[in-house]
């Protein structure tokens, strides 16, 4: 339970790794926010990017990146749509609105029916 980042989308990039040099193995990763409690689970609109060289596994933060990786990433964040913000009920929240309109319904026959007339 809580909050995690799921993948949404890979892309392979073919810019020079900023820490290898090396023209293949750079990937840039969209991520969207996943909040699941006891009630629900939401999908956000919230976004997290993260861009990686496979060849010599370094996390590329955003101070190294080039002129080219940014006009890159600039138009991948134009080219992505994200999942569209939801939210679905687990059956423990279904149940609990059950048990409470039952409960409520009841309170109100026995009202009704110890009515004076």
């Amino acid at each position: 339970m809580g909050e995690k980042l799921i993948t949404v989308k890979e892309v392979s990039l073919n810019n020079n790794c900023p820490e290898c040099f090396s023209k293949e193995g750079l990937e840039l990763t969209f991520k969207q926010k996943f909040i699941e409690t006891k009630f629900s689970k939401s999908i956000t609109q919230e976004i997290a990017t993260e861009m990686h060289c496979n060849v010599c596994d370094t996390t590329i933060y955003p101070v190294n990146w080039t002129e080219d990786i940014e006009r890159i990433y600039e138009y991948q964040m134009k080219a992505f749509v994200p999942k569209k913000a939801s939210k679905k009920y687990n059956s423990l929240f279904w149940i609990i609105i059950g048990i409470t309109a039952a409960v409520i319904i009841a309170a109100v026959v026995l009202v009704l029916i110890n009515l004076p007339v």
